[in-house]
């Protein structure tokens, strides 16, 4: 029985293996094209338009907290059930949540026509003359945030299923058609920013149906039926729920701050945040992937009562996450300025000082990932988000305290770093008590692991950017620097001695294949 199980444990470790790389091959697809058209758009609508589309449609996003809480939610149940190897329950599972999906959908549009309007029309920084732009922005931010309210039963579909190659071949639909917007958006002799909202809507519901068609055609449960099982839907709202305490209070805080910062500083400090944003976004799906393709295993494993493999997984997918969120953080925390320039035309003023600060709170952040995706398994959220949900929301309300006694803009990314890395020991003291997980286990395997490689990796990349003036060059050297160090600290002090032996075996077989032939 024990030879059974890590059998099975192996057979999905390779599963989790091959579903980050796919992952992967999407981000770097994406990850280029959305690093070029974020130049062009940049340049093409200019720093105070492209603010005004940041804190707009970010205004639309705060309602996506809705998307993420139900997201998960039904993630969550159709997983369990897969896991479970019970089919049936899972076509009442789909309908029930796109039933609930339409019904939200329909409570978002008229909060956001009513309130949303008046909100943006009166309360927002905005200059008189782009309102009108402004206002046809807010509707097709609307319109995208709906289609992907409805799409999110189709995308836990295919995470619940591990059929990550969906993901990846969809996505290049995406980015080939947003190319294709920069290119409209070039030649086109309509407003700009009214021709970017429109066009960036279009390509959201064109999206959404390729979802829908895929889902329909490989799964049988995601064929709709018009049911509303009134006793899942209450199992889903009470997970969704508290859930969503925990995803408002990190949207609070993120585009809560962000409308904050235009009440007090403008659309300038928006367009310079909306960047730092963009990039921590694109950076963070690096984590994300890996997160996305171990979520499922972790919920599989608890319903089959395989907890040793969930506590390691638990401790490794954030030692992991950490890991990779650390190859992006110390050439940006060095070389921020040099990269902004290279990337972009003009860089609005504070953006290099937001980024950096950026990529500490998502550092933070991302260290408590696994110990939710623990909890989600469980079913049982409600304690994890009272406790992350109250003390997260702190973020906004002492920024908006600290930007009304003259703070900085800054300051709210301090703030948010404390506070998060605060939430790392209050998440794992929760669930210790929800699933016995042993918190030791986390410090030795995860926290004692990481705290060397960080100190190594920044020690070795001080070197060549205190020897040389800041230059392309020095770029160069400190990015190779940083890479080199952070994959031999990584190797020999942040792995144990069962993994080194994994990674020694699979560079053995590929150096074999490559050789040996």
């Amino acid at each position: 029985m024990h030879t059974k199980m890590e059998q099975s444990n192996k057979s999905n470790s390779k599963r989790i293996a091959k579903n980050t790389l796919l992952l992967y091959i999407r981000l770097i697809f994406t990850m280029a094209v959305g690093l070029f058209t974020s130049r062009v758009i940049l340049a093409t609508l200019g720093v105070d338009d492209y603010g005004v589309y940041n804190v707009v449609a970010g205004f639309v996003l705060m309602f996506s907290f809705f998307t993420g809480s139900l997201g998960a939610a039904i993630s969550r149940f159709l997983t369990y059930e897969l896991g479970k190897g019970e089919s049936p329950k899972l076509q009442r599972i789909f309908s029930t949540s796109v039933n609930v999906q339409l019904l939200l959908s329909l409570a978002i549009l008229i909060l956001t026509e009513s309130v949303g309007v008046w909100f943006v029309n009166s309360k927002l920084n905005i200059p008189e003359t782009r309102m009108y732009a402004a206002n046809w922005v807010f509707q097709c931010a609307i319109a995208s945030f709906i289609f992907n309210l409805i799409s999110v039963p189709y995308n836990a579909a295919i995470i619940a299923h591990e059929k990550m190659n969906a993901f990846a071949y969809i996505s290049i639909l995406e980015v080939t058609l947003k190319l294709l917007i920069v290119y409209v958006l070039y030649i086109s002799p309509i407003d700009k920013l009214i021709t970017y909202s429109v066009l960036f809507a279009f390509v959201g519901l064109i999206i959404r149906l390729v979802y829908g068609g895929y889902c329909r055609r490989h799964f049988s449960e995601c064929r709709y039926m018009p049911i509303l099982d009134r006793t899942m839907m209450k199992d889903m709202a009470g997970f969704a729920g508290w859930n969503l305490m925990g995803s408002g209070a990190y949207l609070f805080n993120t585009q809560g701050v962000n409308i904050a910062m235009n009440i007090f500083f403008g659309v300038a400090v928006n367009a310079a945040r909306g960047i730092a944003t963009q990039v921590e976004s694109v950076v963070r799906q690096f984590v994300t992937n890996f997160t996305t393709a171990l979520n499922p295993q972790i919920i599989k494993s608890y319903a089959t009562g395989n907890m040793e493999y969930v506590y390691t997984l638990v401790c490794r997918g954030a030692k992991y996450s950490y890991f990779l969120m650390l190859l992006f953080v110390v050439p940006f925390m060095f070389e921020a300025e040099i990269i902004l320039k290279l990337w972009l035309n003009t860089v609005p003023e504070h953006t290099a000082t937001f980024l950096r600060l950026t990529m500490i709170g998502t550092l933070c952040d991302i260290l408590g990932n696994s110990t939710a995706n623990a909890c989600w398994a469980t079913g049982k959220v409600k304690t994890y988000y009272l406790w992350v949900g109250s003390i997260g929301s702190l973020v906004f309300f002492v920024s908006y305290g600290l930007f009304a006694n003259g703070f900085p803009a800054y300051a709210s990314y301090v703030v948010f770093i404390v506070i998060y890395a605060i939430l790392i020991f209050v998440k794992l003291h929760i669930i210790r008590e929800l699933i016995n997980f042993p918190v030791r286990m986390f410090y030795k395997e995860t926290l004692y692991r990481i705290i060397p490689v960080t100190f190594s990796t920044f020690v070795m990349a001080t070197l060549p950017f205190c020897s040389l003036g800041e230059s392309f060059m020095r770029l160069v050297l400190t990015c190779a620097v940083a890479l080199s160090a952070l994959a031999g600290s990584v190797y020999f002090l942040g792995l144990e001695a069962s993994e080194r032996m994994l990674v020694n075996n699979k560079l053995a077989l590929i150096y074999n294949k490559i050789f040996n032939k």
